[in-house]
């Protein structure tokens, strides 16, 4: 989880750095963390790291299965409205039944997933805009995949920055430090890994 993306030489290689960078925020903010921490609202917002990273992979699957489908849409989903909202909704929560630990299990399976379309699919591919949430445009017929993978990006980094400040809320850490941390830098002046409170 480095501090900065690689120097990257194409496009494609550009895409993967900084979607790899992005998804690697979510590592170094939940480093450290208890259960009870990663699924803790510290703020006023209903959101928790926990919670955070549950959505973000859900993201990530939701728009790959669009990539990996293009230019096809995907299928109609049978289910209710309420039962696709619950589903929406939940992956905003880390349950008391959920561990840190199988959250970012399943996110580190996501991402790797994620990284290979971007690897290998086409970028000029369509990706048909869905008709299913008031947020899509209804005078776009489609996208193309590298829309799709600056789109990811552009979330992952905003869902980032709330991670942050929740982090931060938490115990006080924040993203360099806990990259320090996590990657074994000496301490400086400008930086000193971030270490557990004393309890």
């Amino acid at each position: 989880m480095p501090a900065l993306a690689p120097p990257v030489g194409d496009e494609r290689h550009a895409l993967r750095e900084f979607v790899a960078y992005q998804q690697n925020a979510f590592l170094a903010v939940a480093y450290g963390l208890t259960d009870d921490q990663a699924r803790a609202t510290p703020t006023v917002s209903t959101l928790s790291i926990g919670g955070l990273i549950k959505h973000v992979g859900g993201m990530q699957r939701t728009w790959m299965q669009r990539v990996a489908t293009a230019p096809h849409g995907l299928p109609a989903d049978p289910r209710s409205f309420e039962e696709r909202a619950a589903q929406f909704q939940g992956q905003f929560v880390m349950r008391p039944d959920e561990t840190l630990a199988r959250v970012l299990e399943g996110y580190a399976t996501q991402n790797a997933q994620t990284l290979h379309l971007v690897e290998s699919a086409d970028l000029d591919a369509a990706v048909p805009v869905p008709r299913n949430a008031p947020w899509f445009p209804k005078d776009v017929d489609a996208w193309s995949v590298r829309w799709v993978f600056h789109h990811v990006i552009g979330e992952l980094a905003r869902h980032a920055g709330h991670a942050d400040i929740i982090r931060e809320s938490i115990d006080g850490a924040t993203m360099h430090e806990l990259v320090a941390a996590a990657e074994g830098w000496a301490e400086t002046d400008w930086v000193q890994p971030w270490r557990p409170r004393s309890r």
